[in-house]
Parts: C-alpha cells; structure tokens; sequence
C-alpha cells in the first residue's frame, strides 16, 4: 500500500512517528518545528505544516540563528532523547544556520536542520538568493552546513528521502555521533507529490544505548584507581547526557575521591556533595585547580579535555600523573594517552564502583581538600557580601540570583565575562540548575535556548543571564517569548562592553582595545564616556515587562518579582564599567592565547614575558 503526498508532507508525518527510548523511557524525538518562512520553504514545508499541524506543533521565530539555539537548549533539557526541526528559505535563511549548527556539533546536541535549497530541476538558474558557483553545479549555500553537521544529505529526489531521513534519525539517536543532521530540501522537490510506502510512516523507536565497559579495559581502571595515591575526577557533560548523577555520586561517596567539575559538568554533583570541589582549568576554584596540579590520577568522566579545562596543558603537573577516561565516544577516551575506558557514563562508573569494591582513597587526603572547599566558600561568601545600598558588583548580582533560586530554577549563560564568574562562584543544587553552554561559547545562545528549555520544562523557572554585549547580538526572540506567552526570566547586566575579553586584551598586551562600549576620545580610540544605550528600554519595547534595579537591594527584590512571575519578564541591572574587575577571584590556571613576539609598547612586552613562563610549563601526556 502506498500513500500520495507531496515530498514535505510525508517528511513532517514521518518527523511526527518518531520516538527514542532510553531505560524504558520513551519520548518522542522531534517534539516541535520551529520556522522563517520565504520563497524556498513556504510552499513546501510550510505547507505540509498547515497540513499537519495536528501532529508537528509549529514555533514562529525570528532568527535562523535563534532557532536552532532554542531546539539545542530543548534537545539538553530533553537529555538529547528529544529535540526541535528547524525550517528556513534559501540564501541568508539557510546560511544563518551554521553557527547554530556548529554549536549543537560541537557539544553533541541533536538538532534538525531542514533548509530550503536552489531547484533540482534548475529551471530557472540562477533563482533568487542563489550562489553561482562557476565550477560546480551542484554547489550551495547549504554546503557550508557539511562540516558543521554530523550527517549531511541533499534530497533532489522524492525517493531518496526514504534512506536519508532514516538515516538522519540514527545520527540524531546515537549517543557517540549526535549533533547537528541537515537534510537540504530543494524548494521544487519539497512540493513534489510521491506514492509511498506505508511503512515508512509506521511508528518507530530509535534505542538510545548504553554500552558497558570491556572487562580488559574496567579491570586495568579499576587497578589504576587503586593504585593512585592522589586521584581526582573530572566531571564533564556526559555525566548530564547519560543522566548519571546518582551514580557520579554514589562512586565518589564510596571511594572517598574528590570530583571537579567542567562547565559542562558543573552540577553533576550538588555543591554542598562532599567529594565536590567545583569547577576545574581556567575558571575554576583554587581547591579543584591545586587538587589537579598534585594529582597522580585524573579519571575524566563524559569529558573532552578542552584547552580551558587543562589550562592549555599546564594543570596537571605531577611528574607521574596518569589519565583514565570514562567515555562514551572511543576518539574522547583515548586523550592524553589514557588508559581508555569506553562506555557510557552511568553504566561504566556503576562497573567500576563495584570493581573497586570497598576501596577507599586515603583519609589525610579527605581532610585535606574538604578544608579547602570550606576555604573556598568562604571566598564565595565574601564576593556575595555587599552594601545593599550601593551599585552592585557582578559577583553581588550572581550571588542576589543564588540566594534566591531553589534546586527547581535553571540558570542559562553562554559567552562574556559571567561563565567564569558562575563557574567559580554559583551553587549549583540540582543536576540540570546550570546550564552552561561552553563548548562554542556563543554569544546570543542564552535568550533562545532558555525559550527551549522552558518549553522542555515548562514547570520550571528559567534564567538567562546576559550581559549587554551579548544582549545585542541576538535579542530577537523576546518577541517570542511575547507572543507565545513563554515565561522565561531575563537577568540584564549592563557593565558597558565586552567586559570578559576586555580583560583578557590587557593580559595579553592589547590595552582592552575596541572593547568597551563608548564614544571615540580625542584621539578616536573608544575610551570616551558610555554610550547612552538603554537596554531595558529596549527590552520594553520587544514586549517584555521590564524590572530596573539601581542598587543590591532593589535588584533582590526585582529578581524575586521576577521569579514570582508567570510572564516574560526581565530584570535590568548596570554594574560596574568595563574597565572594572568583576570583583571575582582572578583564574586560578592559566589559558593560552597568543601574544605578540615583537612590540615597542611596554603592556605588550611585559605581557609577552609573563606568557614566555607559562609556555615553558606545557607538557605533553604521552
């Protein structure tokens, strides 16, 4: 038997058929379509959506961009077993896809992209949007998407949807591939009408693995952690995507062995766990980061290893430290030279706490980094602490937010200076309250993703934080959040520019150049008084009720107006300029970014000497 649709009327019903199921939980996989229509998509799958509306709920919005950060912040929420399509046109639709994309790649985050594509026929050639590419015919814009996307597929034909769609939805399922899956959809095929197979619109269940360890490989791990005088786990984002928190817990608690976290991980332990020292590299604690540096043992759990995390290789400097990654994707745990042990997170450390039996790490050890998380949260209280009357800092405004929220709030946050901020300072309470999307570190990410994750969880609060620099990147999707009544909370903080690679620029020698947000002086650099932007009036404007707080004890208690809310609402506070230190601890590891060999300027000279020291502590684990 066969049934007579067009080429996106059967993609939308089989899109809507299509569930996961992971530990005798069952969700279905494309929970929404997200779209911006123009001449590629509205006939096609605009169509087919208006066809099907019944089964494929739509969401408006306004940025291709935006979009596909809203279906990467719904798929995480999810625990990457459901996510959102996104449509666009041809041309700057299409194009505006790729950071997305790279994004949701990057951090191993389904999403489904489904642009519109120049004809296959090509009866007019070239169509509106179209690039002409001289030496190749078959050339798009859409094939800037083939790097950035874990499965790529052009459909010219109705019947090669069949095996591409398929095909797509194994990607998107798999725990080890998952990212970014593009199927190109040229607008005249997408129209096309085509008899198909009934079964391909059957339901089906895609199983989200979860593969246990070789008993080789648990055997030699399980020897190395007994083996190891000083070890120290480090929790990444795979510990959140397998859900396993319970059993990050219950190994830490057995054995006794401290765990810090990513800014992926972060939270995969409560703050207030014994064994959490919280974050690691660059942003992290001194407790974590001096724990590393005399680690003997490094276990990563659901980890990359990123620059940031090992202080671009200079964190972990005992003479014989060794490496033992827990990881579900064998290129992620063979890093450093590590004793791999390839398997989900969950399963794998459940296999390895009953490997280890009643091992237990020695007591001096306990003792000796649980004084230095009590050192730490005193630090943390001390950054919190402020006069309720005066300005407030950026670390006093976090610490406003965490006083505040329970174990039920999530916190979103991207790019600038507020992710080294919370991963250093916030309390995380519960396995999903900080989500932190640190992989691209997108500025414009934390508006749209928070709409995804409330949409995910609409019985949640929903934070994003923003600073102004990445406010007016992407700022589109209030309107959304407006018009669909999604009731996200927006905390707004104005510190005049780009306050984190301001800072950076000075460390490196660039004299915070091009960084602030202000009117050219006398000599047309941009140190001139603050421009006369107001965000909150533009906030207003989208649609959003808007909260101004002047002081610490007017920003408590709009931020708890806010959290009582059932609308978009945004609460609006100006800290300290950009020129000023955010007031929280400095980093605690170094990270390498390059600093010019040869300058006549002293910042630059200077800053070039002090990177010269720290080039000279790399190592190489082999």
């Amino acid at each position: 038997m066969t049934i007579r649709l067009t080429v996106a009327q059967a993609l939308v019903r089989f899109l809507a058929a299509q569930h996961t199921e992971r530990d005798g939980e069952r969700r279905r996989l494309i929970g929404a379509t997200w779209g911006i229509f123009g001449h590629g998509n509205v006939a096609g799958i605009g169509q087919a959506l208006v066809e099907y509306a019944h089964v494929m709920p739509y969401h408006q919005g306004r940025n291709e961009q935006s979009m596909v950060h809203a279906a990467v912040g719904y798929a995480r929420q999810s625990g990457r077993l459901a996510t959102h399509a996104v449509t666009t046109s041809i041309g700057p639709g299409a194009t505006n896809l790729v950071t997305g994309a790279a994004l949701a790649t990057v951090n191993h985050l389904p999403v489904l992209l489904l642009p519109g594509d120049v004809f296959a026929t090509r009866p007019a050639d070239p169509v509106l949007q179209q690039l002409e590419v001289p030496h190749a015919g078959d050339v798009s814009v859409n094939d800037t998407l083939r790097p950035v996307s874990r499965y790529f597929d052009r459909i010219t034909r109705p019947e090669q949807l069949v095996p591409g769609a398929l095909r797509a939805m194994r990607v998107l399922t798999d725990p080890v591939e998952t990212g970014a899956v593009t199927l190109a959809l040229p607008q005249d095929v997408q129209a096309e009408a085509y008899d198909w197979p009934e079964e391909f619109f059957a339901e089906r269940v895609w199983t989200v693995r979860r593969p246990g360890a070789d008993p080789a490989e648990l055997a030699r791990a399980a020897a190395a952690v007994r083996a190891a005088r000083r070890p120290l786990v480090v929790a990444g984002g795979g510990v959140r995507h397998s859900r396993a928190e319970a059993a990050l817990a219950a190994f830490a608690a057995a054995t006794g062995i401290p765990v810090a976290s990513t800014q992926a991980g972060k939270g995969a332990l409560r703050y207030d766990h014994p064994q959490d020292v919280g974050g690691i590299g660059h942003t992290g604690t001194a407790t974590a980061d001096e724990l590393a540096r005399a680690a003997d043992l490094v276990i990563g759990v659901g980890t990359r290893f990123t620059d940031f995390t090992t202080a671009s290789g200079t964190l972990f400097q005992h003479p014989d430290v060794r490496f033992l990654h827990l990881n579900i994707a064998p290129h992620d745990a063979h890093k450093l030279a590590a004793l791999p042990l390839v398997a989900d997170a969950r399963r794998g450390l459940e296999e390895l706490t009953e490997a280890l039996a009643a091992h237990r790490t020695d007591g001096a050890y306990v003792d000796a980094y649980t004084a230095g998380k009590e050192r730490w949260e005193r630090r943390v209280d001390a950054c919190f602490a402020g006069e309720p009357a005066a300005r407030p800092t950026q670390p006093q405004v976090i610490g406003a937010l965490d006083a505040l929220v329970d174990e039920s709030d999530i916190v979103i946050n991207a790019a600038g200076s507020l992710p080294g901020d919370l991963h250093k300072l916030w309390r995380a309470r519960s396995r999903d309250q900080y989500h932190l999307e640190y992989g691209y570190s997108c500025m414009g990410y934390e508006i749209p993703a928070a709409l995804g994750v409330k949409l995910a969880a609409p019985e949640r609060n929903v934070w994003a934080l923003v600073g102004d620099g990445t406010y007016l990147m992407m700022p589109t999707e209030l309107v959304t959040a407006v018009q669909e009544g999604i009731a996200i909370k927006v905390l707004l903080v104005q510190n005049h520019g780009y306050a984190s690679i301001g800072g950076l620029s000075e460390s490196v020698g660039g004299e915070r150049f091009g960084t602030g947000y202000r009117f050219r002086d006398g000599e047309g650099a941009y140190t001139g008084a603050p421009l006369p932007v107001d965000l909150a009036a533009n906030a207003a404007s989208l649609g959003m009720r808007v909260l101004r707080a002047g002081t610490l004890a007017e920003l408590r208690a709009a931020l708890a107006e806010a959290r009582a809310a059932d609308t978009p609402t945004c609460v609006y506070v100006e800290t300290e300029t950009s020129d000023t230190v955010s007031g929280a601890p400095g980093a605690q590891a170094w990270w390498d970014v390059p600093v010019a060999a040869t300058a006549t300027r002293t910042p630059a000279v200077t800053a070039r000497e002090r990177y010269e020291r720290h080039v000279s502590t790399r190592r190489r684990h082999l």
